[in-house]
């Protein structure tokens, strides 16, 4: 059976799957829907056109499904779609989309987003990322897999994170982070690629060494942007293991539309 506390507010039309559990003085909207095993905790709010999938957990005073923060806004009846088995800790604020955009934000999979985290309207997230702490993406922003961004970094609007990128705390993102890169510092700045963390999820040594070839044609090469692109394709070309990332990269490089970190 539903595990509701007494004190809880489900307003009707809410869908709530029956292994659901919701803590004391958490509030679930009429147009909310929530799969197996999700646990949400006191004092949450979920509104909105939201839904979750299975097995997440919901920090206490989390604010999910929130009208947008653009003035543009007009009440709309925009998303916010959450995936499988996500963290997501107390006070963090997610909110629904926009129709300047698709109308919809989108949280993947085995997420982990700590407190306090903010993830604005519109913004695209993957699976398995980090959010440390008072982590904060403006509207638009798209996560890439396996992507980390440290405690108290902030992302400006539009801004393309790429996976397996790391973000540094307390950084300021107002360009695209590529694949692969490690980035830090007052306004960000590349620091090598993400190596521990590119070894941890099984990445060849072979497919390393590649990608580290990759980052010192890109930004250790004294090459413009356009030379570099002329010369990870041939890198592309050249390797074997790790050819289908520098792919990756370039690909990522080709869509920037706010330029990358450099």
């Amino acid at each position: 059976m539903t595990k509701i506390h007494s004190s809880a507010v489900i307003e009707p039309g809410a869908e709530l799957d029956e292994t659901v559990e919701i803590g004391p003085y958490a509030v679930i909207g009429a147009h909310v829907k929530i799969g197996a095993g999700t646990k949400i905790g006191s004092h949450s709010v979920l509104e909105g056109h939201t839904t979750l999938g299975k097995d997440n957990r919901i920090g206490h005073y989390a604010a999910l499904g929130g009208a947008p923060q653009d003035m543009k806004y007009r009440g709309e009846p925009t998303q916010l779609e959450i995936g499988d088995r996500n963290t997501i800790r107390e006070f963090a604020t997610i909110h629904t989309g926009t129709v300047q955009d698709t109308g919809l934000t989108r949280i993947g999979d085995d997420n982990w987003i700590m407190a306090y985290v903010h993830i604005a309207h519109d913004c695209i997230v993957g699976s398995h990322t980090i959010f440390a702490s008072n982590a904060q993406i403006a509207g638009h922003v798209q996560v890439g897999d396996w992507a980390i961004l440290g405690g108290m970094a902030g992302v400006h609007q539009f801004v393309r994170i790429g996976a397996h990128s790391m973000l540094g705390g307390a950084t300021v993102l107002i360009q695209d982070i590529p694949p692969f890169i490690m980035a830090a510092g007052d306004k960000a700045k590349p620091h090598g690629i993400n190596l521990e963390g590119l070894r941890r999820r099984g990445f060849t040594s072979a497919a390393i060494t590649t990608l580290r070839a990759a980052y010192r044609t890109l930004y250790k090469a004294g090459l413009s942007l356009e030379q570099a692109k002329i010369q990870l394709a041939e890198l592309a070309a050249q390797a074997d293991d790790g050819n289908a990332h520098v792919q990756e990269l370039l690909s990522f490089i080709a869509d920037t539309q706010r330029g990358i970190i450099r």
